[in-house]
């Protein structure tokens, strides 16, 4: 499990990646990259990193569900996901 402040931070980078989105479009357009530079770091959207919704875990993220692949075990096997069930051939 992560820390509350790594989930925090990650959580406050992508509000920073949105309100900064339209600007660095347009920066980016004209070509002015000493003006991109002039943006906080944390404002590009290279920095943000998928961690999972529940546990922080940042690797073994699936995307279509917004948890790691351990969470989406746990909850898979307890019946929590609609439509998701073991397969047995």
């Amino acid at each position: 499990m992560a820390k509350e402040g790594v989930k925090a931070r990650g959580i406050k980078r992508a509000k920073l990646v949105a309100r900064y989105a339209e600007k660095r479009a347009a920066l980016k357009a004209a070509g002015d990259f000493e003006g991109l530079d002039k943006l906080p770091k944390n404002a590009s959207p290279v920095r943000l990193h998928n961690r999972c919704k529940l546990s922080g875990r940042p690797r073994g993220y699936m995307r279509q569900f917004g948890i790691s692949r351990v969470t989406f075990r746990d909850m898979a096997l307890a019946g929590k996901i609609p439509g998701v069930k073991k397969a047995s051939w």
